[in-house]
């Protein structure tokens, strides 16, 4: 299932759409190569908005119940 959320890393924030069962690191480093995110050490937790937890950036979204509309801000 593909969602849609906010990631947010250092200033830049930029809007996704991701398959659920990715990895959060795996989706960064397509956004890094494609210079949508800084090119800076990936973080390794993310704080969710929506849950507002902390988040393991190498679990999938889906085992982080990360769902549409939540914004990941780097920590």
């Amino acid at each position: 299932m593909f969602i849609t959320i906010t990631l947010k890393v250092g200033k830049h924030k930029t809007d996704i759409r991701i398959d659920s069962e990715q990895k959060i690191s795996v989706g960064l480093e397509v956004l890094r190569e494609s210079n949508k995110i800084p090119q800076c050490k990936m973080p390794s937790y993310f704080r969710s908005k929506q849950g507002e937890r902390l988040v393991s950036a190498y679990k999938t979204f889906q085992e982080e119940n990360i769902y549409d509309g939540d914004v990941l801000e780097a920590i």
